[in-house]
């Protein structure tokens, strides 16, 4: 527990001069501050992740830790980031000037932040200032009470998403028939999510709050809760909408008589229809948010597709054939369903579309990673989840920015420093003497 603690306190101070800043706070650092900044950071995520990683091992273990521990090391660790600027991203500043769009009766839908002008446009990132808000009606609504918090509101959200998904993951293990501290580590404890849902405050933490919910409630043969929370989880991100498939097999499971898999699934459509309907109404934000979905898709996010699209210069054309890859990807998987179990095939549909998708953040791996957390089979998937989250972990600078080859350079050299203290650690532990045995 204590490595991780100095990892994200490390990060907390490194954030403060290399994180996702306000911009007037960024232009009033003195020189060479952020590069101290990015150096200390990088040495805090690189203890971080050893601390996990050791962690790993001893919930592999014949001895592994209570549940009750885990979450606790969890608080543990994610207490410094609070205090921290936003890292690893500027997109709460974009979430902030969407929820001050819907408290000012802006249509969010059809304007980007730049509308706002002054400071609030300011902070999001030039690539999102004129571009409409691809998330639902949910989130929107969230983002506009939360908004007057400013970064502490969202930050907040976040944490309740959060903290909604670690105590949804024991529960989901057990009903997968996975190990419940192995779900708490790769799925809660992950740096990924550390760095990105609490430090980031993504609203991909309420995504996956409500959609553990809704995979909870299905499990416990309460149908018509699943597909209220799932629906609202994909009402916030739509990549959730997956999910209804998990709902609409386990309500067939549970159902008498002829085509029930197709009776189940039009039950589903109905009540996700609904609940659609619903708070659309309530929120008052209309139904711009389904054209809004191609956000994502500009050309100048990075993903598999537009890197292939720069080389042979037919962006729309690869853009069709990622649509096509991402859904006969998930049709294959669904095919043996039966053999995977649904939250697992679930897991590696969303996987799917954060990799094969328009646009691809490291953040986005939790989607399918917390799916597999709890209902993959103990064995390759996960140890490429884990190995993969590490490597991620360390692929976006604290400031959400491009790196410079130096900014390269400062954070290799961060996350090697860290190494010192790790090898000092575990030469102590092999000298330290075993304590005698206690006399019989």
């Amino acid at each position: 527990m204590a490595l991780g603690l100095a990892g994200t306190v490390a990060l907390a101070v490194g954030g403060r001069a290399a994180g996702a800043l306000p911009v007037r706070d960024e232009f009033a650092l003195p020189r060479g501050e952020a590069a101290i900044g990015l150096l200390v950071a990088y040495f805090g995520l690189g203890l971080l992740i050893a601390a996990w990683w050791q962690l790993g091992r001893l919930v592999r273990g014949p001895q592994p830790p209570t549940i009750r521990s885990l979450l606790t090391t969890f608080a543990v660790w994610a207490a410094p980031l609070l205090l921290a600027p936003p890292l690893f991203s500027r997109d709460v500043y974009s979430y902030l000037a969407q929820g001050a769009m819907v408290s000012k009766g802006i249509d969010a839908y059809t304007y980007g932040p730049s509308v706002l002008g002054g400071a609030a446009a300011a902070e999001v990132p030039a690539i999102w200032r004129d571009t409409p808000a691809p998330y639902g009606p949910a989130f929107l609504a969230l983002a506009r009470l939360s908004a007057h918090a400013g970064i502490t509101g969202m930050r907040a959200l976040a944490l309740l998403g959060v903290a909604l998904l670690a105590t949804q993951l024991p529960r989901l293990a057990r009903r997968c028939g996975a190990d419940p501290a192995q779900a708490v580590w790769l799925g809660a404890l992950n740096p990924l999510v550390l760095l990105h849902l609490v430090a980031g405050a993504h609203n991909d933490a309420v995504m996956l709050g409500l959609l553990g919910a809704g995979l909870g409630a299905a499990l416990a043969r309460r149908p018509v809760i699943a597909t209220v929370l799932v629906t609202l989880a994909a009402l916030v991100k739509a990549p959730a909408a997956l999910g209804l498939l998990v709902v609409a097999t386990l309500w067939a499971e549970h159902m008498e008589g002829r085509w029930r898999l197709a009776r189940a699934g039009a039950t589903t459509a109905v009540v996700a229809g609904a609940t659609t309907v619903g708070i659309t109404a309530v929120t008052g934000v209309g139904y711009g948010w389904i054209g809004a979905l191609s956000t994502p898709a500009s050309a100048s996010n990075w993903s598999l597709v537009n890197t292939m699209a720069r080389f042979i210069g037919t962006p729309h054309t690869w853009r069709m054939l990622s649509l096509v890859a991402v859904a006969v990807a998930i049709g294959a998987v669904w095919l043996f369903r039966r053999r995977l179990g649904p939250v697992y095939a679930l897991g590696l549909s969303l996987l799917a579309v954060a990799l094969l998708g328009p646009a691809i953040r490291p953040w986005y791996l939790l989607w399918g990673l917390v799916p597999l957390a709890v209902a993959a089979p103990d064995g390759r998937v996960r140890r490429v989840a884990a190995v993969g989250s590490a490597v991620l972990a360390l692929a976006v600078l604290p400031n959400g920015f491009p790196a410079t080859a130096h900014q390269v350079a400062l954070a290799t050299a961060g996350a090697a420093a860290a190494l010192l203290p790790i090898v000092v650690l575990h030469l102590v532990r092999l000298v330290r003497p075993a304590r005698p045995a206690p006399a019989s």
